[in-house]
């Protein structure tokens, strides 16, 4: 290029870790902007922009918006509210309500309801035990994020069921404990199938999987395990928790191998037995729970106190 001619030259990936260091040297593309997933504020100012372009019911709040997305990026937040058009389409109304925008939420992070799979009923009972599991171990936890909604209405995602929990804040530090919190409540579906049915089932596949990848870098990206200590043994190229972990090469000793292998069993471990413990001796509030979904196919928090008292894990039962 002359440098006397005003000439910009922009260029942008989601991928930069790949890009040949030969871009990015001296006099190419020397000037590197990172456009980071936008905070609550940030949702609420691009949610203001695509809502122009909705007829809106008196009750949606921008703010109440950006507060159920956390993560959400502007692409996100324009699909979101196209999802909430349409389904406001659906029913026939002629303003979209917050309603209409927790179910696009709830369609964008679970996937779309799929009422055509139907389940045998003793499919349907394990997979409300399953789900209510996973709420009742979150409700007993004190400080992990609040349930949304429990649902047996099987998703387009492949999942039979989900339980729902939203944040309340955008969070950039996560302490050990609450990945042990995170981790239990994963598990509680499992444990849960354990505790009325005496088994397990294939349901719990994708919170395994979970679980393991949070266990996983809990001991090698984040140093946080006893037993192997500081070190950072994998690096990731993703920068958030809920992204699958992309290992670096290995640079570590087949000895330092194994006990990462054993660091993670326990630590899932752990979080099973955890689980388990809070729903032992909770049989009645499952049973209840269960009819009651079994009925409604869908709960709220609302729901559960009318279920019995879920009880608050006792201090110090944490395993370490």
């Amino acid at each position: 290029f002359d440098p006397r001619v005003g000439i910009v030259l922009l260029a942008a990936t989601n991928r930069p870790e790949i890009l040949d260091p030969a871009l990015l040297r001296a006099g190419r593309f020397d000037r590197q902007v990172t456009l980071d997933r936008p905070d609550r504020k940030g949702r609420a100012e691009i949610l203001s922009v695509h809502l122009k372009k909705i007829r809106l019911a008196s009750g949606v709040d921008v703010d109440q918006i950006a507060a159920i997305t956390p993560g959400f990026t502007g692409a996100d937040l324009a699909n979101l509210c196209n999802e909430a058009a349409i389904v406001a389409t659906r029913r026939e109304a002629a303003d979209v309500t917050m309603d209409d925008f927790t179910a696009a939420v709830e369609r964008i992070v679970a996937g779309s309801e799929r009422r055509s799979r139907l389940l045998q009923p003793q499919e349907r009972r394990r997979v409300a035990y399953h789900e209510l599991g996973h709420a009742l171990v979150a409700a007993a936890i004190t400080g992990t994020d609040p349930v949304h909604k429990v649902s047996i209405i099987p998703r387009s995602i492949g999942s039979l069921g989900y339980t729902m929990q939203r944040p309340t804040e955008d969070r950039y530090v996560i302490a050990a404990g609450e990945l042990k919190d995170r981790m239990a409540v994963l598990m509680g579906g499992r444990a849960a199938e354990l505790v009325i049915f005496g088994d397990y089932s294939t349901g719990a596949a994708d919170d395994l999987a979970k679980v393991t990848d949070i266990a996983r870098q809990f001991a090698a990206r984040f140093g946080m395990s006893e037993r192997l200590g500081h070190p950072v043994l994998e690096q990731v190229l993703q920068q958030y928790l809920d992204t699958p972990m992309a290992k670096s090469s290995r640079d570590y000793s087949e000895a330092t191998a194994r006990e990462l292998d054993v660091t993670v069993r326990e630590l899932v471990a752990e979080a099973f037995d955890r689980a388990r413990h809070i729903l032992e001796g909770k049989h009645d509030i499952l049973d209840s729970g269960a009819e009651m979904l079994l009925q409604r196919e869908v709960i709220t928090p609302a729901d559960l106190p009318a279920l019995g008292p879920v009880g608050i894990e006792a201090p110090g039962h944490q395993l370490a």
